[in-house]
C-alpha cells in the first residue's frame, strides 16, 4: 500500500511538473494533470488538498532534486582535486557534461516559471523559492570564498554577486536553449561562466 501510494504521489508530481512547464501554472488544471497521469480525482486529493498544496510539493521536490544533483557533482569534483578553485571548475565541467547528455533542450526551470507567475502563489511557496535560490548562492559563494583565499582575484569581486551569476547563467541558458531548441546553448553558457571564473582568479595556465 505504501509503495503504491508513493508511486502515485511521485507520478502526479512528475506529470504536473511536465505539464506546468509547458502550459504554466495558471494554465494547468487539475484535470489536465489527471488525464496525463491516468490517476483519478480521488487519487489526486488523497495526496494533495488542491493546487496550492501541489505547488508547494512541486517546489520542494524540484529543489530537493537540484540539491541532490549538485551534491553528487561536488562529491565527484572534491574526489578529483584538493584545490578549491579546481574543485569548482570541475563541478562546472561535470554540470555542463550532464546538460550535454540531455536528449533535447532543457524543459525549463520550475523555480523560474513559478517566479514569473508569483501572483498565483501564497507566501509559503514564494518563500520556498527564495530559500532555494539562496541555497544555490550559498553553495557557490562558499566555494568562491575558499578559492579566493588561495587565488587572489585579479579584480575586485563580490562573491555573492559572482555566485548569483551561476544561477543567472543557468536560467538564461535554459531560456535561450528553449527559444532556439538547441541544448548546446545552455552547455556553452555554463562553460563561459567557468572561463569567467578562470579569468577572475588568473587560472589560465
Amino acid at each position: 500500500m505504501t509503495t503504491r501510494s508513493n508511486s502515485s504521489h511521485d507520478r502526479i508530481l512528475e506529470v504536473a511538473q511536465s505539464v506546468i512547464l509547458q502550459k504554466g501554472f495558471a494554465g494547468t488544471s487539475i484535470d489536465d494533470i489527471l488525464e496525463k497521469a491516468a490517476i483519478t480525482k480521488g487519487g489526486f486529493f488523497y495526496h494533495f488538498s488542491g493546487k496550492s498544496d501541489l505547488a508547494k510539493a512541486l517546489v520542494n521536490n524540484y529543489l530537493d532534486g537540484d540539491k541532490a544533483i549538485f551534491k553528487n557533482l561536488f562529491t565527484q569534483a572534491d574526489a578529483l582535486s584538493e584545490d578549491p578553485l579546481h574543485q569548482l571548475l570541475i563541478f562546472l565541467k561535470l554540470f555542463a557534461d550532464l546538460m550535454s547528455d540531455l536528449a533535447e533542450a532543457h524543459p525549463g526551470c520550475l523555480v523560474a516559471g513559478f517566479t514569473y507567475e508569483s501572483q498565483q502563489f501564497d507566501d509559503e511557496v514564494r518563500n520556498l523559492i527564495k530559500s532555494g535560490v539562496l541555497s544555490w548562492r550559498k553553495m557557490i559563494a562558499e566555494r568562491l570564498e575558499a578559492a579566493k583565499e588561495k587565488y587572489p582575484a585579479v579584480c575586485e569581486i563580490d562573491t555573492e554577486t559572482l555566485a548569483d551569476m551561476f544561477t543567472t547563467t543557468i536560467e538564461g541558458g535554459i531560456i535561450l536553449s528553449r527559444i532556439f531548441q538547441d541544448k548546446t546553448i545552455l552547455v556553452k553558457q555554463v562553460l563561459a561562466y567557468r572561463t569567467h571564473l578562470r579569468l577572475v582568479f588568473g587560472d589560465l595556465g
